[in-house]
């Protein structure tokens, strides 16, 4: 198989992609709606699991490269209750089986290992349409259009390759996060970066919780979640930093200061991120010509698993490929239906009924006890 394939997003499941497949020879186009790697922050810490992120890593040639941007200690984990007493503090073991990288540093890496050109930025794709025969047209904003024999969608929850196969429309679950971030921690918000330990902090009640991580350089990334309807959030003015901190915090009133800190004293305005999902088990006829990975797939709930089942995606998708050079349909095939399986069993619903439940933070601390 030598047809150029035309892939749409360039997050981690479309960059894996593109790099198993150059590895194997075959040609690919990225399509990114960004005008550049650096036109918006790319997210915080990835735990990278050795099940599925690393082999996609493997696939593509990059373990060693990998292992380079591992920050040590980060897989520590510390849950707590709102008033700040710990109940339980892992600490890092050092086995490597699920090291923390920044996403930045990894897309980067990604990036730096396509060949010039495979990325064109600030191709924001407007619509897809059939042609027949397998082939679709893709539609820019700029106004260019492509064709393309072989599309696949890497472009997130909100995909624009999803309705060639699908009428799935991703829901709200009730429940967004709301990220700050603290700068040189240690030395400017020394309570809070005490608080959060040396890895992640899980400050757990039912329905709210106050999560954090220690970035590089000593950064506290922390993610505020709230059980509340859209209408909610939509009452609050996020383009008043000030305004907003304060009314996110009036949520966690009698929690620690130490952990209410990382809402009122971030450094940087307060980013609303709603969470969707797509049905468990979303499935789609076979479609030739098309497919898709990663969140466009099966978007779920943040569980850890959703960075690493894109980079699976793109690395089995790629090789499935490469294995059937003459038999494109049946790569495809073969693609979608483990994509689906592996997609169902990672919704991420039963981990965010541990966290947010009636008897948080105690479901996740009874779960973590009876895998260990």
């Amino acid at each position: 198989m030598r047809t150029p394939v035309t892939i749409v997003g360039a997050g981690l499941g479309g960059l894996v992609l593109a790099r198993v497949l150059h590895v194997h020879g075959i040609p690919a186009t990225v399509h990114e709606a960004e005008r550049s790697p650096d036109e918006r922050a790319q997210g915080g810490m990835l735990d990278i699991h050795a099940e599925n992120g690393q082999p996609a890593l493997e696939a593509a040639g990059l373990t060693t490269a990998f292992r380079g941007l591992v920050l040590e200690g980060r897989e520590a984990m510390r849950i707590t209750r709102p008033d700040g007493t710990v109940l339980l503090d892992v600490p890092d073991e050092g086995d490597g089986g699920r090291p923390e990288v920044q996403r930045s540093e990894l897309r980067t890496l990604l990036l730096d290992a396509l060949p010039a050109g495979t990325v064109r930025w600030g191709h924001r794709v407007t619509g897809v349409r059939a042609l027949g025969g397998g082939r679709h047209e893709v539609a820019f904003a700029d106004g260019g259009t492509e064709v393309t024999e072989l599309l696949v969608g890497a472009d997130g929850a909100w995909s624009r390759v999803r309705p060639l196969l699908s009428d799935a429309v991703p829901r709200y679950v009730g429940r967004s996060f709301v990220e700050t971030w603290l700068v040189d921690g240690d030395t400017r918000h020394p309570a809070a970066a005490a608080a959060a330990g040396g890895g992640s902090l899980m400050a757990l009640a039912p329905g709210q919780g106050i999560q954090a991580h220690r970035e590089k350089g000593g950064t506290l990334h922390a993610y505020v979640s709230l059980d509340r309807p859209r209408e909610w959030f939509d009452g609050i003015d996020f383009g008043d930093a000030a305004g907003a901190r304060a009314r996110i915090a009036a949520e966690f009133a009698g929690w620690a200061p130490e952990l209410t800190a990382l809402i009122t004293d971030a450094d940087t305005p307060p980013v609303l991120r709603p969470l969707h999902t797509l049905p468990v088990g979303h499935r789609w006829e076979r479609t030739p010509g098309v497919t898709l990975v990663g969140d466009a797939a099966h978007l779920a709930p943040p569980n850890g698993e959703g960075a690493n089942l894109a980079m699976q995606d793109g690395a089995e998708l790629a090789q499935a490929l490469a294995a059937q050079p003459d038999d494109v349909e049946s790569a495809l095939t073969r693609h979608e239906e483990a994509m689906v399986e592996r997609g169902a069993a990672a919704d991420g619903a039963e981990l965010h009924a541990m966290m947010f439940g009636d008897d948080a933070p105690y479901g996740l601390i009874n779960a973590f006890a009876g895998a260990h």
